[in-house]
């Protein structure tokens, strides 16, 4: 029978088509990914090592890296807050106007980003609905740092929300119900029950919206104003010294984006490694309960 099977295996998939998906991959990997961090790197470092850090210790790169990070730990936080909520109301619960709240979380998906940026320029510029009024109580968000935060939180929403409600849905409420029955509140519920189940997903969820916080640029472009050393993240600063034509600078700059996006893949990657040991486990207790 295992010859047999094998054997099927191998009509239905000869080596020579396994080997040239694999080399296609391989190199689809390659020439779209790893050739262009390679040339970021390479060309970061043309001048030399002494150039490069004195272009990424610069007090303008500094202050887009820092307001990069901000921007990116204000929207997680926000983003898990709101991703959870939303998770758990849609995922739990019956109600007219779910199926509204669950294309809204979509709708940053299908609205391009720079779009997005122009509807709070509508919101909150000093010409738009609430501009005005902000504006004389001293409360400024279009060109500076809340309108950045505001935009990308806008186009980052989805990811947490979108890992978390098929898990949820699918897990059912009948834990938590027999949780409240057994006369646990609604914290302890969600921290004894509901969290333990879904902390996979939503690292996974924060990693994916981590990445795209600190590389978001056409939302952040449109409400930023560019103005250097307030409102500019580490794309916005990549561009401008690009446009000067400091290419290597620009390279330095962009070589900080290409190491927080390394961390994040391999954030990603150990992530799924602990997901898969985890599953596995599982599994072996399953099988080991039913031996027994």
């Amino acid at each position: 029978m295992s010859s047999h099977h094998s054997h099927i295996e191998r009509h239905i998939e000869p080596r020579w088509m396994r080997n040239a998906f694999i080399a296609a991959s391989v190199g689809f990997v390659g020439l779209l990914i790893l050739l262009p961090v390679i040339s970021v790197f390479t060309e970061a470092f043309r001048k030399g090592v002494a150039f490069y850090f004195t272009s990424i210790s610069d007090p303008l790169a500094m202050s887009a890296l820092r307001l990069t990070l901000i921007t990116a730990g204000v929207t997680l936080a926000a983003n898990l807050v709101f991703g959870l909520a939303a998770s758990w109301v849609i995922a739990k619960f019956s109600f007219r106007g779910r199926n509204l709240l669950l294309s809204l979380i979509d709708l940053p998906f299908a609205v391009s980003p720079v779009i997005s940026g122009l509807v709070f320029v509508l919101l909150f510029g000093a010409q738009g609905w609430f501009g005005e009024s902000l504006s004389r109580h001293g409360v400024h968000i279009i060109f500076a740092t809340p309108g950045v935060i505001l935009a990308t939180i806008f186009v980052t929403f989805p990811f947490i929300a979108r890992e978390l409600i098929p898990l949820m849905q699918e897990q059912g409420a009948e834990e938590e119900e027999a949780a409240v029955l057994l006369g646990a509140n609604g914290w302890q519920t969600f921290r004894r029950v509901t969290l333990p189940n879904i902390r996979w997903a939503l690292v996974y969820g924060v990693v994916l919206a981590n990445a795209r916080a600190m590389g978001e640029f056409g939302a952040v472009s449109v409400v930023s104003g560019h103005i250097r050393g307030r409102t500019n993240t580490l794309p916005l600063h990549v561009e401008i010294l690009y446009n000067e034509y400091n290419f290597s600078a620009a390279f330095a700059v962009a070589s900080l984006l290409a190491l927080l996006a390394l961390v994040t893949l391999a954030a990603k990657t150990v992530l799924e490694w602990r997901i898969r040991v985890e599953e596995r486990s599982v599994v072996m207790e399953n099988v080991m309960e039913e031996v027994a």
